[in-house]
């Protein structure tokens, strides 16, 4: 299986169960590899018969801003099933850190993986 990889997705939203996260947007940093078939995308040449990670970046964007989930585990499981609703992606590994939650660590996060039914 192929890999299509979007590093290091900088992105602010609300996320959090305490009061203060409830308020003030925090920096999330996202990893995702989507397993796909690249084959026909690679013979063709043709951006239709791509995977479009523009597109699925955006989705997750505009989710992870919007979505005010409690849980980084919520969130990691939304934007793996934005990332398997997309033509071609039979499986997802999604990565979601905070890189504010705790003061001592770099970051802290859910990783997971999944795949189409």
């Amino acid at each position: 299986m192929d890999k299509v990889i979007i590093n290091d997705l900088r992105i602010s939203g609300i996320i959090g169960i305490y009061d203060y996260e409830r308020i003030t947007p925090q920096e999330m940093l996202i990893n995702v590899i989507l397993f796909t078939d690249i084959k026909k995308a690679a013979k063709t040449d043709d951006i239709a018969d791509c995977v479009d990670y523009e597109k699925i970046a955006n989705q997750i964007k505009l989710h992870a801003q919007t979505a005010k989930r409690l849980t980084v585990e919520a969130l990691t499981e939304d934007l793996a099933q934005i990332c398997l609703k997309t033509l071609g992606v039979q499986r997802v590994n999604i990565r979601v850190e905070k890189t504010q939650a705790i003061e001592y660590t770099r970051s802290v996060g859910i990783e997971i993986e999944r795949e189409k039914a």
